[in-house]
């Protein structure tokens, strides 16, 4: 489940991404149990490795959660319209990226029914920091959003930063890019606003 530290989370995605850069450069002799034409795989005939495929699968869910957060704060009475309008742009950006990326898995192939139950990436909220968030109310809810979606957007930057670095195909690469630009924007914002409050 998503309640595991976002440490645990980290690690595990540099250990996966450490994994699937190594696909493609093993020759015959594959180690036992390390079979690089796992069903995490794209065709051969796709424009797309191992790293795309999880930068799309994780950054989707990553996104998700960002889009909960955001709906969570906007429910609320009391909170400072500054948040609101950052979780209504923060809505506004990562839905149809989650769209474009669920679209590129189609179009891939790529089959990620085995990473179900899986951390997707640092920065992920447990349920714990949910709940959290969910029960604050006012200015502590405006407080507390932007505390947790600085550190999401920490992890995401950091995901789209592993994209950039060892995926292939070109429209992955330039969303992680975008979404390094934009997310590293948006911490600086959230950091100014926390200050104020």
């Amino acid at each position: 489940m998503k309640t595991r530290f976002a440490a645990t989370a980290a690690l595990t995605l540099a250990a996966v991404l450490g994994l699937a850069g190594c696909a493609g450069t093993t020759s015959g002799g594959d180690m036992p149990g390390m079979n690089h034409e796992s069903s995490t795989s794209a065709p051969a005939s796709a424009d797309a490795n191992d790293a795309d495929i999880m930068f799309a699968s994780m950054m989707k869910e990553h996104h998700a959660q960002a889009i909960d957060m955001s709906d969570m704060l906007l429910s609320k009475e009391g909170v400072d319209e500054r948040v609101v309008a950052l979780a209504e742009e923060i809505k506004a950006a990562q839905e149809p990226e989650i769209q474009k990326m669920d679209q590129w898995l189609e179009e891939w192939g790529a089959d990620t029914s085995d990473m179900e139950g899986m951390d997707h990436g640092g920065g992920m909220m447990s349920e714990d920091d949910m709940q959290a968030l969910e029960d604050a109310t006012g200015a502590d809810a405006s407080r507390l959003f932007l505390e947790q979606m600085i550190q999401h957007h920490e992890g995401a930057v950091e995901m789209a930063q592993e994209e950039v670095d060892n995926g292939q195909n070109s429209d992955a690469v330039a969303l992680a890019e975008t979404i390094i630009e934009a997310q590293t924007t948006e911490i600086a914002t959230m950091k100014d606003l926390l200050a104020t409050l």
